[in-house]
């Protein structure tokens, strides 16, 4: 027997023509959190929500929500699937896009099917996911789970200087709601995998199981500023020299390790920034990531010890600002193994897997069960024009989210 499946075309096209939206005069796409683009990518999205017949809902984070309530089950939890359209500087088509409007694809499939689930089944776009413009990323799903005052992040201050509670207002999507205002029974996203494993491996599907604790710091180093030419290095307090240190040591002990740990310097200035003078400052961002609590707490220690005795060596100064802090999160299994089934029905190949980047369903997996769906990028690239997936993959990922939401909100689906 033939199994229902997502209407590809219209899928296909909708991530297009969302990968438009937002490209500036060198043609490259930019769609930051709360900016002009993204607004003119949020209309579209609530555009074909409309024409879903879905009914439209804004919190106050920004959040977009479209909700499905058929009779007799509006009183009850619902299913959420989603992701996010916000994205990074010079972006790909992919990443957050795919998910949401997968969710609104699986959703229009169910409808036309003339199901009649037993419970809403709502598709979400979250608010600056990506935190290229406000800090942290996640945020909208974070206040939607609790985890950030709403009042706090709306007052956010860009990169650009702007607030973010007035930037949603300026552009339309200041909504009334609560984050929060409706509690998931359940959240599924699909996603791009963002890595290299299921290419590498040929295997079409993954289930996420689990997702990396992510540890941001930014660390200033202070020294003196001096000539280049005419001071000793012995007599030097080069933050320069000090900063590369610490990048140094920081990918040394990654590579000597036997566990996933991974470290990142992503971000690096110096002062006064002058050819021929030694560097006064450098300021820098530190990002660690293991799916280990305890390994992840080892690994700031280690940085944390090192800096301290960088200190001492080069006669400098040393300061460390806590950006942001998640622990590892665990999938709900249930939901993994409904992933692993559906996979194995449509005769695809699946594999469990740990997510190396930070999702939205990081943070509802703090209020509602939650897991992921992975489908594979070409050379594991993404946050870049280059991130591409092949068309099959695209509809295999969206089939298999069809199958698992239908299981979960199906035609008398246990609560």
């Amino acid at each position: 027997m033939t199994r229902p499946s997502i209407d590809a075309a219209r899928l296909l096209r909708r991530i297009r023509t969302l990968g438009e939206i937002g490209r500036n005069s060198d043609g490259r796409l930019v769609r930051l959190a709360a900016s002009d683009t993204e607004k003119l990518g949020r209309d579209q999205f609530v555009a074909w929500i409309g024409e879903a017949g879905l009914e439209v809902a804004v919190d106050r984070i920004g959040n977009i929500f479209g909700i499905w309530k058929p009779d007799g089950a509006a009183d009850e939890a619902p299913i959420l699937i989603g992701s996010h359209i916000d994205t990074v500087i010079d972006a790909g088509i992919y990443d957050g896009c795919y998910g949401t409007l997968s969710g609104l694809e699986v959703i229009e499939t169910l409808k036309a099917e003339g199901l009649t689930p037993s419970r809403p089944i709502v598709v979400a776009a979250f608010t600056n996911e990506e935190g290229v413009r406000y800090a942290p990323d996640m945020m909208g799903s974070l206040a939607y789970a609790g985890g950030l005052d709403i009042d706090a992040a709306l007052a956010t201050i860009g990169s650009d200087g702007t607030v973010l509670g007035r930037e949603l207002e300026r552009i339309g999507y200041a909504g009334e709601h609560q984050p929060g205002f409706l509690k998931p029974h359940a959240y599924i996203e699909l996603h791009i995998e963002q890595g290299p494993v299921l290419e590498r491996e040929g295997i079409p599907v993954g289930a996420v199981e689990d997702l990396q604790g992510i540890s941001w710091q930014r660390v200033t180093i202070t020294g003196d500023a001096n000539h280049a030419g005419t001071t000793p290095i012995s007599m030097r307090r080069d933050a320069g020299h000090a900063a590369a240190r610490v990048v140094t040591f920081l990918r040394e002990r990654a590579k000597a390790s036997n566990t996933p740990t991974v470290a990142t310097v992503g971000c690096m200035s110096f002062e006064p920034n002058a050819i021929n003078v030694i560097p006064s400052r450098a300021i820098f961002t530190v990002d660690l990531r293991d799916p280990d609590e305890d390994r992840l707490r080892e690994e700031e220690a280690a940085l944390a010890d090192f800096l301290k005795s960088l200190s001492a060596e080069e006669q400098v100064g040393i300061s460390v600002e806590r950006l942001a802090r998640f622990e590892p999160v665990k999938f709900d299994q249930g939901i993994v193994t409904l992933i692993e089934k559906a996979a194995r029905e449509r005769g695809l190949a699946c594999r469990r897997m740990t997510s190396g980047a930070g999702h939205d369903a990081q943070m509802i997996a703090r209020i509602a069960p939650s897991a992921m769906i992975f489908v594979p990028s070409a050379g594991g690239i993404s946050h870049n024009p280059k991130e591409f997936t092949a068309d099959e993959d695209l509809v295999a990922g969206a089939n298999i989210l069809l199958d698992v939401v239908r299981r979960l909100a199906g035609e008398g689906a246990p609560a």
